[in-house]
């Protein structure tokens, strides 16, 4: 059945879903990179003042420090010696205790009024360019050092440059990785919202028929009088549509308390040949009742396998259940239990139409139905694939010796394996169509 309505109403894809929390975790990232980017600038400024001001700080110490032998120059700051550099360029201003003001290395730089007994560290505009200068009284004179602050400006640019960088990198990696990351964490939900919208879907059109054929029944009976006869036909139709219903209502509160828990019944070692015999033992009367032959073959030897007995039961039902009704009137269905190896396999083989290669892969999938010649709502396999995965079991689908279909699953024997999941493998086994 198609449910293309369904999945073109269910929202969102898991890829449009993961980009949207993708670009709202690089908000945040962005967000909080920036502001720790400003903090770093900001840290990173203030340290470089600070030299600055420390060197500024030496300059004074230096021109109020008399030095034997050393005359001060005509503006009244003593230069320092070849040997003893300040490092960057020093610009140097005298103001002298007339208003006039003389400079070192700072020709072209005047400096303003404002400015001229300025004590502490500041930063001032000077020609066009900023500068940090510092003040002190040196005997009836100010003097002022000053440093330009274009290698500051020179570092903090380059930092900003490097932060800029790094962020944008920093931004398309977490934008990408939250993308892969959401995709991978978000598609087994979106696959089990979606199974589940299908479910539904499938659920209410296979409930919708035995539900339309007991309304028309009941609306004709109620329409006019009739004979008794025609009610004892109406009631059969009725009583078969409601047994319908409740095998599909059965079966699907199996399906959903197994969805639910995700686990399994209290494992117990169980031996497959005894369950199979009283199996076989129950369906002899449905296989009489079409004159079909039923036959057991087993090993002598013993068939262990560590399985909640409930659930391997109700498997052998569906098999069987499925055996019987695709096989004809006149038919064969073969049930073995034999020892391959460390596994213990389960087969069993019918008459019937077969199941065609390509719909060998699909038998497993809920309400789905490779053939329409018999009743059911394509639960049974469903079921029955649902235990096999979770008692670490393994699907052998192929073509049985009578033409028919055929269906074997093996455990490893007497001892629990790893998961292997719905594994469909053909062999010379076939399937039975339906459940």
């Amino acid at each position: 059945m198609s449910t293309t309505g369904v999945r073109e109403v269910s929202g969102p894809s898991v890829r449009a879903l993961s980009i949207r929390v993708a670009l709202a975790t690089s908000a945040i990232v962005g967000v909080a990179y920036l502001v720790i980017a400003i903090a770093v600038a900001a840290i990173v400024t203030g340290n470089l003042t600070l030299q600055i001001d420390r060197d500024l700080a030496q300059a004074l110490a230096h021109v109020n420090r008399p030095e034997p032998g050393v005359s001060s120059g005509s503006n009244g700051f003593r230069p320092p010696p070849p040997d003893r550099p300040f490092g960057s360029p020093m610009l140097v201003w005298t103001v002298h205790s007339d208003g006039t003001v003389s400079s070192f290395n700072a020709s072209d730089a005047e400096l303003p009024a404002e400015y001229r007994q300025v004590v502490g560290p500041e930063t001032v505009s000077i020609s066009g360019v900023d500068v940090r200068i510092q003040g002190a009284s040196v005997g009836g004179e100010h003097v002022v050092v000053g440093q330009t602050m274009e290698n500051l400006a020179q570092t903090r640019s380059t930092l900003v440059v490097a932060e800029i960088a790094i962020g944008a990198a920093l931004l398309i990696v977490v934008f990408l990785g939250a993308v892969a990351i959401g995709q991978r964490v978000a598609e087994p939900i979106e696959r089990a919202r979606q199974r589940q919208l299908e479910f539904t879907a499938d659920a209410s059109h296979e409930l919708r028929t035995p539900l339309a054929v007991i309304e028309a029944q009941t609306t004709l009976a109620l329409a006019r009088d009739r004979e008794a006869a025609w009610y004892r036909t109406a009631f059969g139709r009725v009583d078969q549509e409601s047994k319908r219903i409740r095998r599909l209502l059965d079966d699907m509160l199996w399906l959903a308390r197994f969805d639910g828990t995700g686990g399994q019944p209290n494992a117990e070692p169980v031996d497959v040949t005894v369950l199979v015999a009283q199996m076989v033992d129950r369906f002899r009367v449905v296989a009489e009742a079409r004159h079909q032959a039923l036959e057991v073959r087993t090993d002598e030897q013993s068939a262990i396998v560590t399985v909640p007995p409930e659930w391997l039961d109700r498997l052998l039902g569906v098999l069987l259940d499925n055996a019987c009704r695709y096989s004809p009137d006149g038919g064969a269905v073969a049930v073995s239990v034999t020892t391959e190896g460390r596994r213990i396999r389960l087969t069993v083989d019918d008459s019937g139409p077969g199941i065609p290669p390509a719909e060998r892969e699909r038998i497993l999938d809920r309400f789905h139905r490779a053939t329409e010649t018999a009743d059911g709502a394509g639960l049974g396999l469903a079921i029955a694939d649902a235990i096999v995965r979770a008692t670490n079991g393994r699907w052998h689908i192929g073509d049985s010796p009578a033409g028919g279909a055929s269906v074997a699953v093996s455990w490893q024997h007497s001892i629990a394996g790893g998961r292997e999941g719905r594994a469909v493998e053909e062999s010379s086994a076939g399937a039975p169509a339906d459940a």
